[in-house]
């Protein structure tokens, strides 16, 4: 063996070689761009978020110090800012007078079912719209987003007489059934879909043999599970909300949450306090569930975003 064949060759040690190597020139070019480094926060950020997050506090907060002090002192200018004694007296208060725990019971029952119907035929039309092709689809897709420019006004006369004619007057299927799905969730899971479920596992699916329903179950599901999520808190919280058709379809004897607060506020002289204790329990099961799951509310967001 020769001195040379033990000498490396200049091109070996040089850093031009070192770049070539497979994979160099993809490391210089996120070195360049900074990819894959961990970018943190400044200041300014910080104090964005926090005037954010307190902007956004602010009025859950004067609820409860309006719910926890008097009519009188509720009026007076300015308004107060640090929490009273009464808070339990009122809240106590506006949970006899407004029958909160029948229409507590009442608007989880309306928005739970809402909600979950919405986000499974939401997500079946979605799926349709989005990945089969059937005769007539883009005109039903059409017709269906139509729907959302009819004021909903207009429709209470008829629906009130149908929900008569069945035999759900003042009852709480004349409230659920009318909005079981919205034009909005359908809209929404098929832009979802089409985006973030591949054309290849739905053909995979029919390669293996497996009919629609159990693409839709095996397949699609776990693909729409973020988008899922997000339908469902949204709609859940439109439902719990909902006040125009509930204080038609049913009286105060079988109230939602909205329809009840309106009892408080029905006399002469209204004891706003009292007011605010009954908007604080009407509030209440909207913060524990988001507390409860928020995070996986937030995680589906995020992870449909990154699938999006």
């Amino acid at each position: 063996m020769t001195t040379d064949s033990l000498q490396a060759r200049p091109d070996e040690l040089s850093p031009r070689a070192t770049t070539t190597a497979p994979g160099g020139r993809s490391r210089r070019r996120m070195l360049r761009t900074g990819a894959g480094r961990q970018h943190h926060a400044g200041p300014l950020a910080y104090i964005l978020l926090a005037i954010a997050a307190l902007t956004s506090l602010f009025p859950l907060y004067f609820t409860m110090v309006a719910a926890s002090t008097d009519n009188t002192r509720v009026a007076q200018t300015p308004p107060p800012f640090l929490p009273g004694p009464n808070l339990f007296s009122n809240l106590a208060k506006a949970w006899n007078d407004a029958a909160m725990g029948k229409a507590l019971i009442n608007s989880l029952i309306v928005a739970g079912c809402i909600a979950t119907a919405t986000v499974l035929f939401a997500t079946l039309a979605g799926f349709a719209f989005a990945k089969l092709r059937f005769k007539g689809r883009n005109l039903l897709l059409m017709l269906v987003i139509g729907t959302m420019m009819v004021p909903p006004q207009l429709s209470v006369v008829p629906l009130f007489m149908m929900m008569s004619d069945l035999g759900w007057g003042q009852k709480l299927p004349s409230v659920i059934f009318p909005t079981l799905v919205s034009a909005v969730g359908v809209f929404f899971m098929r832009q979802y879909l089409s985006e973030a479920l591949p054309d290849e596992l739905v053909e995979a699916g029919r390669v293996d043999g497996a009919h629609s329903l159990r693409i839709f179950w095996s397949i699609v599901l776990p693909v729409a599970r973020p988008a899922m999520s997000v339908l469902f808190m949204i709609t859940f919280v439109h439902a719990w909300n909902d006040f125009f058709w509930p204080f038609i379809a049913l009286n105060m004897e079988n109230p939602t949450v909205p329809v009840a607060l309106t009892q408080l506020s029905a006399g002469y002289v209204k004891d706003q306090s009292v007011i605010m204790a009954g908007a604080l329990l009407g509030t209440l099961p909207l913060l524990a569930m988001f507390i409860v799951f928020g995070r996986q509310i937030v995680g589906g967001i995020m992870q449909g975003a990154v699938k999006g």
